[in-house]
């Protein structure tokens, strides 16, 4: 009888032994999230990230260090560099700035980017085959400029100038405008640019760009996308339209836009993360990847104020 009791014993405690085995031996995986500013389209594609990773991996079998740098390229040097020193899996840099921070702290930690519309310029490479060829990939918002343009053009065809407003500091941004001041040039349409150092300028230039042009267009720019109510409170009294380059802007000043979808961005970001942690794919050879789909969306609220109609084609903003 003791033989036996003590048998059970010894099974049961080798059964716990395994299990606990087993759990230890389970890697937990820790992913540093640096986010350049809290808004719609860059809080979609972390959370995007976030539940794609997450539902790959399994619950409990990955810890995300989710920080915000507050619109501050120095906020984002320190937050990646902390990520850097706490021995991160992997980083994902959500927007430029963070992207370029996260290039400067680390060149072997596995660093994806997403809504970051131009990795060529913003990783300052002097050759472009759709990979880094360094420890970094991602994903990229950028949205077909010429479709924005034709947009533009189909809402507004007597307009004789276009104000392309962006904020300077933003490479992403001056790429985009570079992108669409040659598609206004092929159809002929006269623009000026409006460049904008930091918020503080947006009253003075806004007012401005309202009084010399027909129609505005912002790209996928930061530091507007967080102060598109600023935007919004000089152009809806000068009756002046806004063309924007995501849906969040759209919805915050916007009269029309040709969106991605930020969250099935950040989506397609996870999963790329999932097969450099788990299937130890060479990030150095993974193509930056583009949303497949993009909506003509426009803002039902802005349109009925300023008396436009718009055609068939067009989703209204919920």
């Amino acid at each position: 009888m003791k033989k036996r009791v003590l048998s059970v014993i010894l099974s049961a405690v080798l059964a716990t032994a395994m299990l606990t085995a087993c759990g230890s031996g389970e890697k937990v995986y820790n992913v540093g999230v640096c986010q350049l500013v809290e808004h719609p389209a860059l809080d979609a594609a972390t959370n995007g990230f976030k539940d794609a990773l997450t539902e790959k991996l399994g619950e409990g079998n990955v810890k995300f260090d989710i920080q915000n740098a507050q619109g501050e390229q120095n906020i984002a040097a320190t937050i990646c560099n902390g990520f850097v020193s706490s021995n991160c899996d992997l980083i994902l840099a959500n927007a430029t700035s963070p992207l370029q921070a996260a290039a400067s702290a680390t060149s072997t930690i596995p660093v994806l980017g997403t809504s970051v519309t131009d990795y060529q310029s913003a990783l300052e490479l002097a050759d472009w085959d759709g990979t880094t060829g360094r420890n970094i990939s991602g994903t990229s918002d950028l949205a077909p400029i010429e479709e924005q343009e034709a947009m533009l053009k189909e809402l507004f065809p007597d307009a004789k100038k276009v104000g392309l407003l962006f904020c300077t500091a933003e490479s992403n941004s001056a790429f985009q405008i570079g992108k669409f001041k040659a598609a206004l040039d092929n159809d002929g349409i006269a623009y000026v640019e409006y460049g904008i150092a930091d918020s503080n300028e947006i009253q003075s230039v806004v007012t401005a760009a309202c009084q010399e042009c027909d129609v505005l267009y912002v790209p996928t720019d930061n530091t507007l996308a967080n102060n598109t109510e600023s935007i919004k409170s000089i152009v809806i009294p000068a009756g002046i339209p806004v063309i924007t380059g995501e849906e969040g802007m759209c919805k915050g000043c916007g009269v029309a836009t040709l969106s991605i979808d930020y969250y099935q961005l950040g989506r397609a970001t996870g999963e790329m993360a999932y097969e450099i942690l788990v299937n130890k794919a060479d990030i150095t050879k993974m193509e930056v990847k583009y949303s497949p789909e993009v909506t003509k969306k426009y803002n039902a609220e802005i349109c009925s104020q300023l008396g436009i109609n718009v055609p068939e084609g067009y989703e209204v903003i919920e």
